[in-house]
């Protein structure tokens, strides 16, 4: 399969990251969430400047916009690629996560990505490995009360999970996609980290 059909597969989940919730939701309510608390246009942000209610939806959208690109990519090569459909699918929702965070028409200037990484979880693990995330997730938050620090926590737990997964045959996918699939896991949690440096520094 062509690069250019990856290509194709990120691009899907990209214009599916451009649906920014956090920034329609504050837009209907007469505020752009990027001029109030930490001005990023993502969950947590919209859950402390406009309520539970906000933060919920937001959450929920910027979720299942990663589901969606994933299962278009499905819908269009799931039969013509079964053998790599996984890693399709992270392709899209790596798209989706970029479309996210580097909105165009916002300046490039989005959230953090970690809803829509939830989708990527969701869309890509057992409910078991899910289940895994989101209790790391619930409990250091719950510890600590640094919702940055849960986040990191759980893309470093989905790498090691994808690497499990993968090595103990649960993919049925040949060596090369594994580790590509590797490769795509790897560069999310970095672009993770990236985005939270600000919150690692005050960590």
């Amino acid at each position: 399969m062509c690069i250019r059909d990856r290509i194709l597969c990120v691009l899907i989940g990209y214009i599916c990251g451009l649906f920014q919730t956090s920034y329609l939701y504050g837009k209907v309510h007469g505020i752009d969430i990027r001029n109030y608390g930490s001005g990023n246009a993502g969950t947590t942000n919209a859950l402390r400047t406009l309520g539970a209610k906000a933060g919920a939806i937001t959450l929920l959208g910027d979720c299942f916009k990663c589901v969606i690109a994933v299962v278009i990519v499905h819908l269009i090569f799931g039969k013509s690629h079964p053998e790599m459909i996984r890693l399709l699918g992270m392709y899209a929702a790596a798209g989706t996560i970029l479309g996210h965070n580097f909105p165009f028409y916002m300046k490039f200037k989005g959230g953090k990505g970690i809803a829509a990484t939830a989708g990527l979880i969701i869309s890509t693990l057992s409910l078991p490995m899910v289940l895994v995330c989101l209790v790391a997730f619930v409990g250091i938050v719950g510890v600590t009360r640094y919702v940055s620090l849960g986040s990191l926590a759980i893309v470093v737990i989905y790498l090691v999970e994808i690497i499990i997964c993968g090595q103990t045959g649960r993919f049925q996918m040949e060596p090369a996609y594994l580790y590509e699939m590797y490769a795509v896991a790897a560069c999310l949690m970095l672009l993770a980290f990236y985005k939270h440096k600000a919150n690692i520094k005050r960590l």
